[in-house]
């Protein structure tokens, strides 16, 4: 098992603060460094004992770190990398927790970084909380995290944030960025917009003195519990994933369309084949994962 002696964390919220808990409790880091935009937020981390030390100077949180954890939205992933790279000790590995992880694997190995190593990751592991409040050290047990290597991803530094990810309970899935993408655009960036249009719409078409939403039951609750998530992080995604976004919504949309003409129609066989073929999916394979 490897143990990093300095972890830096670059954006102590729900995914870094969740990590740096797991691994406190794992032995895997000695030393955990902070990083965070003002002092009055990173302290919160140290407070709760989260971290060991923190600063919003990004040269001297980085000195000397055997890892740099980067869990800011990623938009901001690579320049954040740019940044620092004069000033990592050689031999560090730097990863990331974004979502996102074609655009972001490709810029940096425009880099050609030599002296230290990337390694692109994603847990797939979360909840509609955001801050370091809402981290605990199960976050990530059970849960699938990908991991994105490119050509030139160092095997020793791979094989080192996969031991990270396996030690804190994640099934670690190497993928090529692009699938990644596509996939997690599917599967996540699109059901994040499907309820922030919901929640948005019902609050829209609400003319009424009655508040619609003092009538909805669980199943409201349940497809828009995600439309509470940060809106800088969602931004990002949107921004970085857009071609794979933007095709995926123009799909999900021909497959609403299908339902509202069964619907117009009056085909009652249609529209029982359609809500069957929807429930056996749901029951027989996403239920069971």
């Amino acid at each position: 098992m490897t143990v990093f002696n300095k972890a830096t964390i670059i954006g102590v919220g729900l995914i870094g603060g969740s990590l740096a808990l797991a691994a406190r409790e794992k032995g895997l880091f000695n030393h955990i460094i902070g990083i965070g935009r003002t002092p009055d937020n990173i302290r919160k981390a140290k407070e709760l004992g989260v971290i060991d030390d923190y600063t919003v100077d990004l040269t001297q949180g980085v000195k000397d770190a055997d890892l740099v954890i980067i869990a800011t939205p990623v938009g901001t992933i690579v320049s954040l990398i740019e940044k620092m790279l004069p000033y990592l000790k050689k031999g560090a590995i730097i990863t990331d927790v974004g979502s996102v992880k074609e655009e972001i694997t490709n810029r940096v190995d425009d880099f050609h970084l030599s002296t230290v190593n990337f390694v692109g990751g994603h847990p797939i592991a979360g909840t509609e909380n955001s801050g370091v409040e809402a981290a605990f050290p199960d976050l990530f047990k059970g849960k699938k995290c990908c991991l994105t290597p490119s050509k030139q991803t160092n095997p020793s530094a791979l094989k080192k944030i996969k031991d990270l990810w396996t030690a804190v309970g994640s099934e670690v899935i190497l993928m090529e960025s692009a699938v990644h993408d596509r996939t997690l655009g599917a599967v996540s960036h699109l059901p994040h917009f499907i309820a922030f249009s919901l929640v948005n719409f019902l609050n829209d078409i609400d003319q009424s003195k009655e508040r619609i939403f003092d009538f909805s039951a669980g199943g409201l609750k349940d497809i828009t519990r995600i439309a509470a998530s940060h809106p800088v992080m969602w931004k990002d995604i949107a921004l970085m994933n857009k071609t794979q976004i933007v095709d995926i919504i123009e799909k999900y949309q021909k497959e609403l369309n299908s339902f509202k003409k069964l619907i117009k129609k009056e085909d009652s066989n249609g529209l029982f084949q359609k809500v069957q073929k929807a429930r056996n999916i749901q029951r027989n394979i996403i239920g069971k994962t």
